[in-house]
């Protein structure tokens, strides 16, 4: 190819001078312009008034929610349509949500049409403040409460604490749904001298030669399948107390504390299934060490030395059921758990 003909490579062009932008100047702030409430103090009272009104309705609403509270009936129905819901819940749920609401509308509007709205500008300073400096923020904050009208309008001010104030109302109210104080319902379940211990799936009762060593079974009183049809509230109460687990140990690995010399039978002990610690369901079992793990905190119990912590946050044994054998051969409660079962709660020593 001859030389003629050859591509034309061009070189890198010379970088040219810098061209340095000049900086934007400063545009300043835009001339204010006033509100119709800056100029009119009738405006002014109008726009209070509104804020008020929201502020009112907004209490009322709240006070409406707990009176519906006990008022509408807690299985009735509203139905739009196609569309149906609890009558209780979507009218507390009505009004909390248009209270909260009303007070946001309320505050918006107060802030938009009364407060003062002019711009300032602020140097920036170092973040370490001065004693002057200090005494400067407090004397903006004070300006600010003026500006804001707050101790001024005392219409607002009274109506927007008596709203938030109400607020507490339904908190306090709804309190009930959390169901009644525990008391001593603890204290006591339906185990009672005789009762036999059953196979919480089965149901049938349980004879000491029916488990063998390393052998753990979840259990149950035999009297409660009756209350499962007659009273299915107090069926599952009487359940959650009185679930319990029996193990079946050898007698020379069992360090039995004073007093407990006849609460097993051959080995065979029975314990609270409800954890110590808030009351999770146990029964996660390792024969070797004879220790039972609470599936939710890790506590962890020894079934051979009284059921006592070895590991977590429970703070007591598992409380142990005494039991004895019937005439039949099945194993039966000699009496209730002699302390209460369950979680720990304040009112215990």
């Amino acid at each position: 190819m001859s030389d003629d003909k050859l591509p034309v490579v061009k070189g890198e062009e010379e970088p040219g001078p810098v061209q340095v932008a000049e900086p934007i100047p400063d545009p300043g702030l835009e001339p204010h312009e006033y509100r119709i409430t800056d100029i009119d103090p009738k405006a002014a009272d109008r726009v209070e008034r509104q804020v008020s009104t929201m502020f009112g309705l907004a209490t009322l609403l709240v006070l409406g929610a707990c009176v519906a509270y006990f008022v509408i009936p807690r299985d009735a129905e509203l139905s739009f349509g196609p569309l149906s819901g609890n009558a209780n819940n979507m009218t507390l749920g009505l009004c909390v949500g248009l209270a909260l609401f009303l007070i946001g509308a309320g505050a918006i509007q107060w802030a938009k049409k009364l407060m003062v709205d002019e711009e300032i500008v602020e140097e920036r300073h170092a973040a370490h403040s001065t004693l002057a400096q200090k005494a400067d923020i407090t004397d903006a904050f004070q300006q600010g409460v003026a500006e804001s009208g707050f101790t001024r309008r005392k219409l607002i001010r009274r109506s927007m604490i008596g709203a938030l104030a109400a607020l507490g109302l339904p908190a306090i109210v709804f309190l009930r749904d959390l169901g009644p104080l525990p008391g001593r319902a603890l204290y006591s379940t339906i185990w009672a001298k005789g009762i036999r211990v059953v196979n919480d799936v089965t149901l049938r009762p349980i004879k000491p030669s029916d488990m063998i060593v390393g052998q753990l079974v979840n259990a149950a009183p035999a009297n409660l399948a009756a209350l499962q049809e007659d009273s299915p509230a107090e069926y599952q109460n009487a359940k959650a107390k009185s679930a319990v687990i029996v193990v079946r140990i050898k007698p020379s690995e069992i360090q039995t504390p004073p007093g407990r010399e006849n609460w097993g039978i051959d080995g065979i002990l029975c314990y609270s299934k409800i954890c110590t610690h808030v009351g999770c369901p146990i029964s996660l079992y390792e024969q070797t060490t004879h220790h039972v793990l609470c599936p939710c905190h890790q506590s962890t119990f020894d079934l051979a030395d009284a059921a006592k912590v070895v590991f977590g946050p429970a703070a007591r044994p598992l409380p142990q059921l005494p039991l004895a054998v019937d005439s039949e051969g099945y194993l039966v409660a000699q009496s209730d758990f002699t302390e209460p079962v369950g979680p720990s709660f304040f009112e215990r020593g």
